[in-house]
């Protein structure tokens, strides 16, 4: 039993360096260089790129206050990003992330709407995602729901019991210290983007540099290996959701900041903009693979592109299109990698 708890534990070791570490193994000894270079760091090279670009056709792009809109827009999206890169790394998806985020917001904003509600309504949140979260866990591994119709379900139940709540028309107030939160900046840096940092910090070391993120590569990569060296999957894949449901949460927390009224459709769209981030940062649709930084990467690419199309005069519906392209993109590239 030592020695196959030897093996996994290393091969989790290099998973953890990042998706583009894998690929440059995967190329052989031989690629180095530059050419080694742009394999483990394509993807922020790829930014940098689109940013340099953006900038050249759209000179307003590179503008102080512009960058700092697009910072405070990418934070959410972000923070969802974190938590769906867990649940991606156990061969997992959540859908359930933006009713997980509207379900939060409403909820937050039906106390009196004042600083004193905060721990409150971060109470009530973060027990909102992390009983989604839970549920989803134990339908997947319990019950062996795929994760694409148990998390579609509480995606559904949490809408019924949003709009059932507030009947259809929701009201409240925000609490001052979430709209500053969310919509603030302190010289120019956003501070929701300090909130996505410091849980972007917390979560890589969980992910990349503890035990428990050892496991869940070696549960993401290999199931079977994973309840030979006595790695309980089930457990991890739980715990992977949980932190999924819990950081939408926290998110949804923040939008409402951001957007500053009550809706019932708080990050509507993060479901599929979240995992086309992930794919986009490396992380792989068959477990295993990837990286938080890689995966926050993809969520800058995104933002960058969605705010380039407006600055460009194309109308807002280039998104929608170009959203579909970056998916079929993404999937190509994963599929070349893969062979």
């Amino acid at each position: 039993m030592s020695e196959l708890a030897g093996t996994p534990h290393a091969a989790a070791s290099h998973t953890g360096a990042g998706s583009m570490d894998a690929t440059a193994t995967k190329a052989g000894p031989g690629r180095s260089g530059l050419a080694g270079f742009a394999s483990r760091h394509g993807i922020y090279l790829f930014l940098i790129a689109l940013i340099v670009v953006s900038g050249i056709v759209a000179p307003s792009f590179l503008r102080g206050d512009n960058i700092s809109n697009m910072l405070m827009q990418m934070a959410p999206l972000g923070i969802v990003v974190i938590g769906q890169t867990f649940v991606i790394l156990v061969r997992g998806l959540d859908l359930s992330v933006s009713s997980v985020m509207a379900t939060a917001a409403v909820a937050a904003t039906s106390f009196s709407g004042t600083n004193a509600d905060l721990p409150a309504v971060l109470g009530l949140g973060l027990a909102i995602g992390l009983g989604t979260g839970l549920a989803n866990g134990l339908l997947i591994t319990k019950r062996r729901v795929s994760p694409f119709l148990a998390t579609l379900a509480t995606m559904i139940v949490l809408q019924g019991i949003r709009f059932a709540w507030t009947q259809g028309a929701p009201s409240g107030s925000v609490p001052p210290l979430l709209r500053t939160v969310g919509s603030q900046a302190f010289y120019g840096v956003p501070y929701n983007l300090m909130v996505m940092v410091v849980l972007a910090v917390v979560f890589g070391l969980v992910l990349h540099a503890s035990t428990f993120g050892r496991k869940v590569y070696i549960t993401g990569g290999n199931p079977l290996t994973a309840r030979l060296v006595g790695i309980g999957a089930d457990r991890v894949t739980i715990a992977c959701y949980m932190i999924s449901g819990g950081l939408a949460a926290i998110a949804g927390l923040v939008l409402s900041g951001f957007v500053g009224i009550v809706d019932n459709w708080v990050g509507r769209g993060f479901e599929l903009d979240s995992i086309v981030a992930a794919v986009i940062g490396g992380v792989a649709l068959s477990g295993g693979r990837g990286s938080i930084p890689g995966a926050l990467a993809g969520a800058a690419i995104l933002t960058v592109v969605f705010n380039a199309v407006l600055l460009f005069g194309l109308p807002v519906q280039f998104q929608i299109i170009i959203k579909g392209a970056v998916i079929i993109l993404a999937a190509a590239f994963y599929m070349r990698r893969a062979h």
